[in-house]
C-alpha cells in the first residue's frame, strides 16, 4: 500500500520549514515588541470547552476524539440502532482537537485568573484543526498566530492591533494589505431597525458570505432562514456602500439613529478610525466594511479581517475582534477581551505567489570532516567536540569512503549542502582545512582551526 497523509494536511520540506520559521519569527518579534507574553495550551480540550462556542457551523467542523478503550460500551443501544450520530457522539467522545486558540485562551484565563496580572497581553503560536473541505489556503491542520488582551475595555487596544497588523505585514514586505473593520453592535443595530433582532446570528452569518457568494445568494440564504423580504429591502444600501470610511460611518449613523446599540457601535468605530488616521499606517490600508460579520458567536464589538494585496486570490490572512463576554461562559464575568490572529499558512502562500521570500539559509554545519581514513575517526570526533564547545557547527560524515566513487559521494554531499569548510585529512595533530568558496587549503593545529572557523 502506497503511504499517504490525510487530506487537508501537508509535509514540509527543510526549505518550507525555514520559510515558515521566518514568518513565525517576524510575527513573534512584533508581538513581543508590543508587550505580549507567550503561553501554550493543549492540542485537545474537553468537548464541553469547545462545543457551542462557534455556532452550529463551527461545531460541525470540530474534530472529535473517541474515548479510550471500548468507546461503544457506554453508548445507548437505542441511539446506536437509530444511527443518531449527534447524540451518540456525546456518549463516545469527551475530548476534541482545538478549533481555534481563542476559546482555549478564555478557558486558560478563567482557570489561572489568580495568577494573572490584568490587563493580560498574551500571544500564542500553535496548530489548530478543522474538519473543513480542503482547498487552496484552507487546510484541516494549520497554524494560528494569535495576540489577545483581556481585562481592558479601552478602544486603544483596537488601535494598537491595527498598528500591529501593519507592522508585521510591512516587515514581511507584504505591502498593500487591507485591514477591514466593522463592529458587531452595528450589525445588531441593523437587525434591530429592520425588525430581525431574533435572527441576528442567521443575518450576520449570511451577510459575512457576501464577498464569497454574491448578493443574490446571500439574500436567498436570509429568506431561507426566515428573514422577511421587507427586512432584506431595508438593508439594500449595505450592499453598495462605496465611500470613504468616515463617509460610510456617517451613512450608518443616519440609518441607525433609532438604535442605541447601533449608534454606540458607530461611535466606537469612529474613534478607532480617527485615531489610526492621526497616527498613520506604514503600508496597510484601513477601511470600514459593513458587510463584515465573521460568523462567530462570541464577537461583541470590533471585528477585523485582513485581505491580501489586490491581485492575489486568497481568503483572509488575518482576523479577530472584541469579545466582551467570552470568559463569562466559563464563569468569569466582566472580563473584556480583544484579539487578532495571523493565518500563517495563507500568509506563506501569498508571500510565495508574490516572490517575497528572502533567501533563507537552511541549518547546516560550518565545517564537515570527511571520512577517508577510519584510523583517524577518534581524532576527528575529539576535534568536533572541541569545535562544538566553541559554538562552531560541525559535522562528521559517517560512512567510510576509501574508493574514488565513495569519496566523490562525500564531496557531492558537501556541494549539495553548500558547506563552507571541509577537513579532508588528519595527520598527527594537523588538520587539512579547505575553504570551498576560495578553494584555499591550509594545514593547521586544532587551536588554529578553531580561530579560523570562528
Amino acid at each position: 500500500m502506497k503511504p499517504s497523509i490525510p487530506k487537508g494536511t501537508r509535509d514540509f520540506s527543510p526549505t518550507e520549514v525555514a520559510n515558515r520559521t521566518y514568518i513565525i519569527n517576524t510575527i513573534q518579534t512584533a508581538f513581543e515588541t508590543y508587550g505580549f507574553q507567550p503561553i501554550e495550551t493543549p492540542s485537545f480540550e474537553n468537548s464541553s470547552t469547545l462545543m457551542g462556542k462557534y455556532g452550529e457551523e463551527g461545531d460541525r467542523l470540530i474534530f472529535k476524539i473517541l474515548n479510550s478503550g471500548d468507546f461503544l460500551k457506554k453508548a445507548d443501544d437505542q441511539l446506536l440502532s437509530e444511527k443518531n450520530s449527534l447524540k451518540v457522539t456525546t456518549q463516545i467522545s469527551e475530548k476534541a482537537l482545538r478549533y481555534d486558540l481563542t476559546v482555549p485562551f478564555a478557558r486558560y484565563v478563567v482557570q489561572h485568573q489568580n495568577d494573572i496580572t490584568f490587563p493580560f497581553k498574551r500571544y500564542q503560536i500553535q496548530p489548530v484543526w478543522r474538519a473543513d473541505r480542503p482547498q487552496k489556503g484552507r487546510f484541516r491542520e494549520f497554524f494560528q498566530c494569535d495576540a489577545d488582551v483581556v481585562g481592558s475595555k479601552s478602544l486603544w487596544q483596537e488601535v494598537e492591533f491595527i498598528q500591529l497588523y501593519d507592522t508585521v505585514f510591512t516587515n514581511l514586505g507584504l505591502e498593500g494589505t487591507t485591514i477591514k473593520m466593522n463592529n458587531r453592535k452595528i450589525l445588531s443595530g441593523i437587525a434591530e431597525v429592520i425588525g430581525a433582532q431574533d435572527k441576528l446570528i442567521d443575518f450576520t452569518v449570511a451577510l459575512d458570505k457576501l464577498d464569497k457568494i454574491g448578493q443574490e445568494k446571500v439574500e436567498a440564504e436570509m429568506l431561507s432562514k426566515g428573514i422577511t423580504e421587507e427586512a432584506i429591502q431595508k438593508v439594500q444600501p449595505l450592499f453598495t456602500f462605496n465611500g470613504t470610511s468616515l463617509e460610510n460611518l456617517d451613512a450608518l449613523a443616519n440609518m441607525l439613529a433609532t438604535s442605541v446599540e447601533g449608534t454606540k457601535g458607530v461611535e466606537e468605530l469612529r474613534f478607532v478610525i480617527n485615531a489610526v488616521n492621526e497616527l498613520g499606517l506604514e503600508t496597510a490600508n484601513l477601511e470600514v466594511d459593513v458587510t463584515l460579520a465573521r460568523g462567530l458567536n462570541y464577537y461583541t464589538g470590533a471585528i477585523f479581517e485582513v485581505a491580501a494585496p489586490q491581485g492575489v486570490k486568497m481568503g483572509s490572512i488575518g482576523g479577530g475582534g472584541r469579545y466582551d463576554d467570552l470568559t463569562g461562559i466559563f464563569g468569569l464575568k466582566d472580563i473584556s477581551g480583544v484579539g487578532i490572529s495571523f493565518g500563517l499558512d495563507r500568509i506563506y502562500l501569498v508571500l510565495e505567489e508574490l516572490g517575497l521570500f528572502k533567501s533563507v539559509d537552511l541549518p547546516k554545519p560550518k565545517v564537515i570532516f570527511l571520512n577517508f581514513d577510519a584510523s583517524t575517526d577518534v581524532l576527528k570526533m575529539k576535534a568536533i567536540k572541541s569545535l562544538r564547545k566553541n559554538n562552531i557547527k560541525s559535522e562528521f560524515y559517517p560512512d567510510l569512503g576509501e574508493s574514488n566513487k565513495a569519496q566523490k559521494r562525500q564531496w557531492k554531499y558537501v556541494t549539495n549542502r553548500a558547506i563552507e569548510f571541509v577537513v579532508s585529512k588528519v595527520e598527527g595533530e594537523l588538520f587539512t582545512l579547505k575553504n570551498m568558496n576560495s578553494s584555499e587549503q591550509v594545514s593547521c593545529s586544532l587551536s588554529e582551526l578553531i580561530d579560523k572557523l570562528k
